[in-house]
C-alpha cells in the first residue's frame, strides 16, 4: 500500500490537503492535529493509510507515524470508522487520548462528536491493554515500551530475511540484554545478522 506521500502542498484545508507528486494531485483527509503541524509548509511528507471500500478508496494522512498508529488502533475497534478516528484525533491530542484510556476516563472520550458511551467504553477496553503492552502509561512511553517496539521490528526484519523465529528471538534478546537496552534498531539488526 501507500506508506507515505511526499510532495508540494497545492491545497490545504483543516480537513484535507492536496499534495502534488510529479503532476499527480493526491487528495488526503487529515486531522486538525496534522493540519496544525503542516499549515505553514509548502512541501510536506504525510504517512498515509489507504481505506478501501466497495465503492471508494480514501487516503488518510498523518504528520507523524505515532499519529498514524493511534488512528489504526482506533479504527481496529468495532464501530469506529476512519471518519470517527479522525474526529477523535482532531478533538484530543495523542497524550490526552492515551491519558483518558489509561485512566478509563469515559467522559473525555465521549466528549468527541459522534462517540457515545458504549463506543467510548469499547475504545478504553480494547486499547488499554494494547497501550500497557507498548509501555505507555499516562501519556509517556517507558524505555521498556520503546525496546519492545524495537525488538518486534528487529524480529520482523530478521524473519523477512529468512531467520528462524525462535533463533532470531534468542539472538535479539541476548543483544538487548548485553546492550543494557541502549541500542538503535539498525545496530540491533546488524549485530543480529553478524551473530546469526
Amino acid at each position: 500500500m501507500i506508506a507515505y506521500i511526499n510532495g508540494k502542498l497545492t491545497y490545504k484545508e483543516a480537513t484535507y490537503v492536496v499534495i502534488d507528486v510529479n503532476g499527480i494531485g493526491y487528495h488526503i483527509n487529515i486531522s486538525l492535529t496534522t493540519y496544525s503541524a503542516i499549515k505553514n509548509e509548502e512541501n510536506c511528507k504525510l504517512h498515509t493509510y489507504l481505506h478501501v471500500k466497495e465503492d471508494s478508496q480514501t487516503l488518510y494522512g498523518f504528520s507523524t507515524i505515532a499519529e498514524k498508529k493511534i488512528f489504526l488502533d482506533l479504527i481496529s475497534i468495532s464501530g469506529v470508522g476512519p471518519s470517527t478516528g479522525l474526529m477523535v484525533q482532531s478533538s484530543l491530542s495523542a497524550e490526552e487520548l492515551q491519558h483518558a484510556i489509561v485512566n478509563e476516563d469515559v467522559k473525555t472520550i465521549q466528549s468527541v462528536k459522534g462517540i457515545g458511551g458504549k463506543t467510548a467504553q469499547r475504545i478504553i477496553l480494547e486499547l488499554k491493554d494494547k497501550l500497557a503492552k507498548e509501555g505507555i502509561v499516562s501519556g509517556t512511553i517507558s524505555s521498556a515500551g520503546i525496546n519492545n517496539t524495537i525488538r518486534q521490528e528487529a524480529l520482523s526484519a530478521l524473519i523477512t530475511l529468512g531467520f528462524n523465529k525462535s533463533t532470531a528471538e534468542k539472538t535479539i534478546d541476548k543483544i538487548l540484554k548485553n546492550s543494557e537496552n541502549q541500542i538503535t534498531l539498525e545496530v540491533l539488526i546488524k549485530q543480529a545478522l553478524k551473530a546469526g
